[in-house]
Order: structure tokens, then C-alpha cells, then sequence
């Protein structure tokens, strides 16, 4: 099926024309009939052509469309469209191929979300599917997407969704990777995102009234507040990740210019798939390349840096250098101590 604006709304109103026995629509007709469905759908008067109109009847009549029988009666210089089935519609039959096409990679859409709290009616419309319009039974896998349903927190999800969508507060517990003990937090809650296969919720601590995010697998319990919620006002959540890698973004953090020398057989990963959205080139040599960054630095990008291993350098600033130095040097540490070499001796 052509997946052009509006072609749904064209191969709805050219049935409609050519399923109606008390008039002859010819091609000028059917123009006009479709530019005025689009405007009363849309607002806009986009003006369709003849050539789109011709498109749209050849695929309809085509076995990837719905195999339309329309008679195309020739009357002086013109023609007129009609079914020579009078009962017929594209509505009354089968899916097509492509509409099959189309339903499976909403289906596969749909299963990202399988094992999530509030999305257990996915598992049940895509048997329902299977089973009554056989469009995956036995099917080959060909796609997987990356995550984890076994991840602790997702039983989280449904209960912060709801106060977001409702405006509560909520009373959290939670136990972060840096205490033993855990902390009862008054959180106003306002944007879900999932970074790296682990889900954060991101609001207000009603007690410090800064901006933080907490990882849901670290929330042991969560209840309704009796705090009035407070509304986010300040952060426009389409903006807030784009100065950062991944979700830390520090009250007093900063913009900076990052230049990394990667090696250049490291480069074409680079080069695809970017650190971060400001990345430019700023010099290339015959064993190496700089790239510059302009943006926050935080734990992640530290992280991701390190991910990279030999092939990546950073040479400024100075003081996330020096970071990833510490970082390098406490790994070092661990591979100069005896412990794997007696492991080894015991085996």
C-alpha cells in the first residue's frame, strides 16, 4: 500500500465513488472528490493530481492492493469507473499483503513493551492476531529488540505513569547503590525514560526541591502522598537530555568543549553512531582523529568513553581527563594484584 499523506483517505473515498450506480465518475470527478475528503479530514487543500489518482486505481486493482473488479467503461473521449460488482468494497474484504506488512511491524512495535505492568494486554492481542488472522503463527523471528524483561522495577512503572498522568505526589523508599539504609522520599514525579535498558523516573524532592531522577530498581515500596503535587514549571523535558549523555545531569553542571583523539581504526564506530549529537570533526591525521563534543560530563559519558577502551583518548578539558586517568589506574590496580593468580593455583 502506498504509504503517501492521505492515501488511506483517497482509497476510502475512490471505493465510495466507484461502489455508487447512480453516477458516472470520470477522472476529473474523482480528483475532486478526493481533494474534498482530504480538506474535510484535514483542513488543507492540497490538490491531488491525475497521476496520483491513477496510481491509487492501479494499486487497488493489483493483488497487493484488494484485487478491485473495476470496469473502466470508455464513453467518447472519457472514460468512467464503476465495480461491475455492485456489492463490492474494499472494506467488505480480507487483509492485503501489504496491509498483513503493515500489522506485523505494529506487532513488533507492540512487543518492546511485552512484560511491562501496564501493557499486559499486548501479549493478548498478539495471540488473538496469531491465532485469528495467522499473520506470525510459526513465522521465523527476523527482528529482536534489546531489553529486559526481567529487570527489576517495571512492577514500578504503572504506578508512577498513573501520577504523572494524574498529578500526585508520591511517597518513595529507596535504596541507592551508595547507602545501605534506605531513604523515604515526598517525590513529585513528571517524566519516565529508559537509558541503557534501566528505567528512571525524574521530579521534584519535595524536601530540596531540586530536579533528580531515581533508577526504579532501586524503589523498594511506593504510595500515594498527602502533599499537594507540585507542577512542573521549569523543565521542558524535549530539551533537558540534550546537553548530556544518558539521564545524570547535575544541578551545577555546565556545557563543555570535549576533544577526544580516536584512533582511526575506531573511527568509522564514531563516525555512525555518534557520542552525542554535537559531534563534529575537528582534525584528521593518518592514525588518528579528533572529535569535538560540546556538552555536560557525567558519569555515563565517562562510562561509555572507558567502553571504547585503547582506541579512544580524551584531551580536554583537563579535569575529565584526569577522571578517566583515575578510572584507568584503579583497573590497572585490579589486574596487578594475585587473587586471579591463586584462583587459578587452586583449580
Amino acid at each position: 500500500m502506498a504509504t503517501n499523506k492521505h492515501a488511506i483517505i483517497r482509497y476510502q473515498t475512490l471505493d465510495k465513488c466507484f461502489r455508487n450506480p447512480g453516477r458516472r465518475y470520470y477522472i476529473e470527478d474523482l480528483i475532486e472528490a478526493c481533494n474534498n475528503s482530504i480538506y474535510e479530514f484535514t483542513g488543507t487543500d492540497i490538490g491531488i493530481k491525475r497521476r496520483q489518482i491513477f496510481e491509487d486505481i492501479k494499486f487497488m486493482e493489483s493483488p497487493q492492493g484488494w484485487n478491485i473488479p473495476l470496469e473502466h467503461n470508455r464513453e467518447g473521449h472519457k472514460v468512467y469507473y464503476r465495480y461491475a460488482d455492485k456489492s463490492f468494497s474494499i472494506n467488505n474484504q480480507p487483509l492485503n499483503e501489504t496491509e498483513e506488512n503493515q500489522l506485523k511491524e505494529a506487532l513488533l512495535t507492540l512487543s518492546r513493551f511485552k512484560g511491562m505492568p501496564q501493557f499486559e494486554w499486548v501479549d493478548e492481542i498478539s495471540a488473538r492476531l496469531d491465532s485469528g488472522l495467522g499473520l506470525s503463527h510459526n513465522a521465523d523471528k527476523i527482528i529482536e529488540f534489546d531489553q529486559n524483561n526481567y529487570l527489576k522495577g517495571l512492577e514500578h512503572i504503572t504506578p508512577i505513569y498513573n501520577s504523572i498522568l494524574y498529578k500526585k505526589a508520591i511517597n518513595i523508599e529507596y535504596k541507592s547503590f551508595k547507602q545501605d539504609a534506605n531513604q523515604e522520599i515526598v517525590f513529585h514525579p513528571y517524566f519516565l525514560k529508559q537509558y541503557n535498558n534501566r528505567w528512571y523516573v525524574f521530579g521534584k524532592n519535595d524536601v530540596s526541591q531540586f530536579i533528580m531522577n531515581l533508577a526504579l530498581d532501586r524503589i523498594t515500596t511506593i504510595q500515594e502522598s498527602k502533599k499537594k503535587f507540585i507542577p512542573n514549571k521549569s523543565i521542558d523535558f524535549n530539551e533537558y537530555f540534550e546537553d548530556i549523555v544518558g539521564v545524570t545531569l547535575s544541578n551545577e553542571g555546565v556545557v563543555q568543549n570535549i576533544v577526544l583523539k580516536v584512533s582511526n581504526l575506531l573511527f568509522p564506530y564514531i563516525q555512525t553512531k555518534p557520542i552525542h549529537g554535537s559531534q563534529k570533526v575537528k582534525e584528521q591525521g593518518a592514525s588518528h582523529t579528533l572529535v569535538s563534543l560540546d556538552l555536560i560530563p557525567n558519569y555515563e559519558l565517562e562510562s561509555l568513553i572507558l567502553s571504547y577502551g585503547e582506541g579512544l583518548e580524551v584531551l580536554q578539558p583537563k579535569s575529565l581527563r584526569e577522571k578517566i586517568k583515575k578510572r584507568i589506574e584503579l583497573i590497572n590496580n585490579n589486574y596487578k594484584n594475585k587473587s586471579a593468580d591463586k584462583l587459578h593455583t587452586k583449580a
